[in-house]
């Protein structure tokens, strides 16, 4: 704030009052803002969450408002109506910006951001406690598979197997069998589960708010000559992507260390995202690696390496892992066997 110049900042993405602070909660369409002044912080709630603010955020002040009351305006108070005030522009809509006075506001989203990029030793503890878990709901999941089950049914045993593990879903789990794994976010469908399909799965625990991610590969039946090419070529990126990483490291580059293996066995055109993006409160949050950026990768920095080859009518296969960003590496977070699963017809 004294590098940009402003006097106040209204931090209003429920994460990021959350990661400041450590009051969680979902207003749902009602009003919670933290208003940060240079001599001070207030928070303002809605009437039914001012036990739980004050219980999980000591030392904050903590203004709380009924329903029908002016709590814009209780913001705009909390603010000290400061003549420069900078918001979260990505979350803040239009309206409430101008009912605060924050129409020429800076962003202080990018700043928010690189506070929550940089994992602390606690985080990182809560995020290895995501990913152990998720492993072991991938080690449940593979033993279950059988030729004859839905995608459905098997999205269904994997949340089941989160929620078992004493987790919440970070994000609706995503299966895709045979050529509907061409399709990276496609939604579990009523397909059975046929001899020869790859079986795409993409989950992960949420535990104590913080999130894992994995995607893992099974075929139903031998595979055949194509599939275990293509599959060896996608695990080679996966591996490159990884050994890319370390403090320092241009996010850019480590996308294209993964992609150039996939390029060079002339299926450049099939990997049609990203290598990994950042995990912790959100299931995708900075930094990202993404072809072509040129920002630099830090100590703390969590993120996930997810390599895939997607071709249509045929199938995809993304093998996908959390790392941790070290000074001279990266350390896994998910363990879980990354061979191709064969499930006996």
């Amino acid at each position: 704030m004294a590098r940009a110049g402003v006097d106040a900042t209204c931090v209003s993405d429920p994460l990021s009052v959350g990661y400041l602070t450590g009051f969680f909660a979902n207003p749902h369409e009602r009003i919670m803002a933290l208003a940060v002044r240079r001599d001070g912080v207030t928070l303002v709630v809605p009437g039914l969450e001012k036990d739980n603010a004050i219980a999980r955020a000591p030392g904050v002040n903590v203004i709380s408002y009924l329903d029908g009351a002016d709590a814009l305006g209780l913001v705009r108070t909390a603010l000290g109506n400061p003549a420069a005030v900078a918001v979260e522009r990505d979350h803040l809509s239009l309206a409430r910006a101008e009912a605060i006075g924050a129409i020429d506001s800076l962003d202080a989203g990018e700043a928010l951001l690189r506070l929550r990029a940089v994992k602390s030793a606690v985080e990182l503890d809560l995020l290895q406690v995501a990913a152990t878990k998720t492993d072991e709901v991938t080690v449940g999941i593979l033993a279950e598979l059988r030729p004859g089950m839905t995608e459905r049914e098997v999205s269904g045993r994997i949340d089941l197997l989160i929620r078992e593990s004493g987790c919440a879903p970070a994000f609706g789990s995503i299966v895709q069998a045979g050529p509907n794994s061409a399709m990276p976010h496609l939604g579990p469908s009523d397909r059975r589960l046929q001899p020869g399909d790859l079986v795409l799965m993409d989950f992960g625990c949420r535990y104590s708010r913080y999130n894992g991610d994995t995607t893992r590969m099974a075929v139903i039946g031998e595979p055949d000559a194509r599939t275990r090419e293509v599959y060896g070529v996608v695990l080679d990126a996966h591996d490159a992507g990884i050994a890319a990483i370390r403090a320092g490291a241009v996010t850019g580059a480590v996308d294209a260390a993964a992609r150039r293996l996939i390029e060079d066995a002339g299926l450049g055109e099939y990997f049609i995202h990203r290598l990994g993006h950042g995990l912790g409160l959100d299931a995708h949050e900075a930094p990202n690696l993404t072809p072509g950026t040129t920002d630099l990768l830090e100590e703390g920095n969590v993120v996930t390496v997810e390599p895939g080859v997607y071709i249509p009518g045929w199938g995809g296969i993304r093998i996908e892992d959390d790392v941790v960003v070290e000074r001279d590496g990266a350390r896994l977070l998910t363990n879980a066997d990354r061979a191709l699963k064969v499930i006996p017809v």
